[in-house]
């Protein structure tokens, strides 16, 4: 739903490092590259970067809160003489409140078919939470991406282990290495950590396959003829032979899907599904011949109207969701509430325009922090609401504004935190159509909007899906 931005950077260090090992080594690097299909290397750093060009590490953008300056090499190592060092940044760092990014092979891609893990070391200057390690992230597609989130850091070295989903599916990788890390574990204190002996291997001791597909649930959505839905939350869990188990995230494309009635929908390689016509289908699963828990069902209900196009100008237009204009950046567009929020995302594309479409809808938040929008000079919210069911008497649905107040925190309603409430009924929805509101902003301020909340207020009677577009805040 948000293009991915990205900024290359390397730290000189590392990149002196780098051309004092590749003028030594030229020759026998480029008759290994052209010996072969595509190169095999094992390693990815030890104590410089293998086989890769001095502009391997690229940052995530800094557009989306990234800080580009703490990567770094020095001598901290595991083993040998150097290792990469990650300077995290504190939460009020003006330059980006985390870092991240990947550890790219520029050349061809490396066949990495031999092998079943990627291993590295770490240890940290303290306690922390990482968000995300991990390979297969190329800034090019992302195909065969491979994530484990949430990596406790420890002060002292420990090895981490991410196996591959399929090993056969990765006969050209150029996604080495990606890393995320903040300080939400940390409480917004910056810390430092390292990394070394970054390589593939063959170890040979993952074993009872799991795969799953949403969580392993049926998950029922309503899509329309000529509609795109992504497989997502893809995931595969092993036994690492020793009493534990690993679980990754895994791309859509490690997956073979079968659909139950491909004159109504069918599903490509990247798990990609396109609705045909009326009726109903469900999608399934598995990895590596191994029947993956969980299917995507869908109830097509023929042709789609698209909502209306906005006509206000751009420059008068704060937008958080719409392909009209530019989004400011979100932090989510369904979060938080877990374990009494049911909503799930069934977002879906219609001939090219992204829909929010909410599913076993009770609320819902959409969140933009990073920076709040400061909306003081808008007049006025605007959104589109499809309801794809009967409209009954009592619906209602409840949208809350929040602004987290001078102190630009939030306190949870408290404090200096302001909300407008505005109140959707039956009267102004449509039954499988559009709806479009316009309310006047009331705020006093307005100068710190972080959050919109979505609730079903209908009682007994629900509105069980909501489909949402171009909300935004706008100047009249």
């Amino acid at each position: 739903m948000k293009k991915f931005k990205y900024t290359s950077k390397i730290n000189s260090i590392a990149a002196a490092l780098l051309v004092a090992f590749m003028l030594g080594c030229e020759r026998e690097l480029s008759d290994d590259i052209s010996l072969a299909n595509y190169p095999n290397t094992p390693e990815v750093f030890t104590d410089f970067p293998v086989s890769l060009t001095d502009q391997f590490f690229i940052s995530y953008d800094p557009a989306d809160g990234a800080n580009v300056n703490g990567f770094d090499v020095d001598n901290n190592a595991y083993k040998g003489s150097s290792a990469i060092r990650i300077d995290v940044p504190g939460s009020e760092d003006p330059e980006g409140s985390f870092i991240g990014g990947i550890f790219k092979d520029r050349f061809r891609g490396r066949d990495l078919t031999k092998y079943d893990a990627l291993t590295f070391w770490a240890k940290g200057t303290t306690t922390a939470s990482i968000g995300l390690f991990g390979f297969g992230t190329d800034f090019d597609g992302d195909k065969f991406n491979v994530g484990m989130e949430e990596i406790n850091l420890t002060t002292t070295w420990t090895q981490y282990v991410i196996p591959f989903p399929d090993p056969a599916k990765l006969v050209q990788e150029k996604g080495m290495f990606a890393f995320s890390a903040g300080t939400d574990s940390t409480d917004g204190l910056g810390y430092t950590f390292w990394m070394d002996e970054i390589r593939f291997q063959k170890l040979g001791y993952f074993t009872q396959p799991r795969p799953t597909i949403y969580d392993g649930m049926e998950k029922e959505v309503i899509g329309y003829t000529g509609s795109e839905i992504d497989i997502n939350e893809t995931e595969l869990t092993l036994s690492l032979g020793n009493g534990s188990d690993v679980t990754v995230s895994a791309a859509a494309a490690y997956f073979d899907y079968t659909s139950s009635d491909t004159a109504v929908a069918t599903v490509d390689e990247d798990g990609v599904v396109t609705v045909l016509d009326i009726g109903t289908s469900t999608i399934t699963a598995s990895l590596n011949g191994v029947d993956a828990t969980g299917s995507l069902i869908i109830e097509s209900k023929g042709f789609f109207e698209l909502a209306p196009i906005p006509t206000h100008a751009a420059e008068n237009v704060i937008s958080i969701f719409s392909d009209a204009y530019e989004n400011v950046k979100i932090d989510f567009y369904n979060g938080y509430w877990k374990p009494y929020q049911t909503t799930t995302s069934a977002d879906f594309v219609y001939k090219r325009d992204n829909i929010l479409a909410y599913e076993n809808f009770n609320f819902v938040g959409q969140q933009f922090t990073d920076p709040l929008v400061d909306a003081s000079e808008m007049t006025h919210f605007h959104l589109n609401v499809f309801i794809p069911n009967d409209i009954k008497p009592n619906d209602e649905l409840k949208i809350t504004i929040k602004d987290y107040g001078p102190n630009k925190a939030d306190n949870g309603g408290r404090g200096d935190d302001m909300t407008q409430v505005v109140l959707i009924n039956s009267s102004q929805l449509t039954s499988n159509g559009w709806a479009s509101v316009s309310v006047p902003l009331t705020f006093t301020t307005g100068t710190g909007i972080g959050q919109i909340i979505y609730e079903n207020s209908s009682g007994a009677s629900k509105i069980s899906t909501v489909f949402l577009d171009n909300i935004y805040f706008f100047k009249e």
